[in-house]
């Protein structure tokens, strides 16, 4: 099976990320996030998963198919702004479709010792610290995304912001368990 990952510039954020997309400004306007949706849903019919900010989710979540769900990676720590209360210690994830061995997938489900695994829809994990990227999101948040996916060896997951490459080092450990 073929998935996207896809974490681009946060709606209204781009200002955080000029240095890295000389052309980020784009993704301040909705019609971008649109296109990208497009995109994922036309070219990774198998499955895909959307980083977006808590603040976006409600602008954004229109333009997905109907049958997405939306998890949650929530961050027990995180940066806390002057003046901002609440703090943003959550982000949504979309994805839509995955590998689903439950519902009649051909492959059996996948066993972790001894147990069928199923992933949760959220996560309790801390922010990255000094990657070198605003966002840049931690090693078990990758990890994550490929369980909500359902993938495995032998699968093809396209990071279409590959910013650290952390997504890259994940699939690169052959570990996953999905």
């Amino acid at each position: 099976m073929r998935f996207a990952y896809a974490d681009p510039p946060y709606l209204g954020c781009c200002g955080l990320y000029d240095h890295h997309h000389p052309d980020g400004r784009c993704w301040d306007h909705l019609s971008t996030h649109d296109a990208l949706i497009d995109h994922l849903v036309n070219g990774w019919p198998d499955g895909w998963a959307l980083s977006l900010s808590s603040t976006s989710l409600q602008a954004i979540l229109p333009l997905c198919p109907e049958d997405v769900r939306v998890a949650a990676w929530v961050k027990p720590f995180c940066a806390f702004k002057r003046g901002v209360r609440p703090a943003y210690s959550w982000e949504p994830v979309i994805f839509w479709r995955g590998r689903n061995p439950s519902a009649g997938h051909p492959h059996p489900p996948p066993v972790k010792d001894g147990a069928q695994t199923t992933p949760k829809d959220f996560l309790a994990e801390g922010i990255t610290l000094k990657k070198g990227l605003t966002g840049a999101k931690p090693y078990r948040f990758c990890e994550w995304i490929c369980e909500l996916l359902g993938y495995r060896e032998g699968d093809v997951l396209d990071d279409l912001f590959p910013g650290t490459g952390i997504m890259r080092d994940v699939l690169a450990q052959g570990r996953l368990v999905a």
